[in-house]
């Protein structure tokens, strides 16, 4: 198990999200549109799981994220960040203005969280849960480590 998690790690920066959640999956093909392009081993691409995978709980399990967690998880240079933290470190991967978005973070993370918690708990009255998976590119969809 722990070669898996050390194979698992070398993938980083990796996002968890609700494989569920509509909302979530439209944020992962924004994201893709949005992502810069990784030139250096500094910026890798993002790779991506559901919560709900194997590699999800695993990942959970290694970074001691209660399971009840369904936010997203963004593990990045061998730490993890939850709901806000990760959403706004998300930023730096993308290109145009979306990196400034970083600043935030200096908003206590209680208070940010509070508009994190009030967006998820309707996320999937609002947008519904998921249907069908996207179609993706052929490249992207190999960043999927499960799905």
């Amino acid at each position: 198990m722990e070669n898996d998690i050390q194979q698992l790690l070398s993938k980083q920066p990796i996002l968890l999200f609700d494989g569920e959640c509509g909302l979530c999956n439209r944020a992962i093909l924004f994201y893709l549109k949005h992502e810069r392009p990784a030139v250096t081993r500094r910026s890798n691409h993002m790779h991506f799981a559901p919560l709900q995978s194997e590699i999800g709980k695993q990942l959970r399990t290694y970074f001691e994220i209660d399971t009840n967690i369904d936010s997203i998880i963004l593990i990045r240079d061998h730490s993890a960040y939850i709901k806000s933290c990760a959403a706004l470190r998300i930023t730096a991967y993308m290109r145009g203005l979306w990196p400034v978005m970083v600043l935030f973070v200096i908003i206590p993370p209680f208070l940010r969280n509070l508009v994190y918690d009030f967006i998820a708990r309707r996320r999937k009255k609002v947008v519904g849960r998921l249907e069908s998976c996207a179609l993706l590119k052929k490249e992207e969809a190999e960043r999927f480590l499960a799905y």
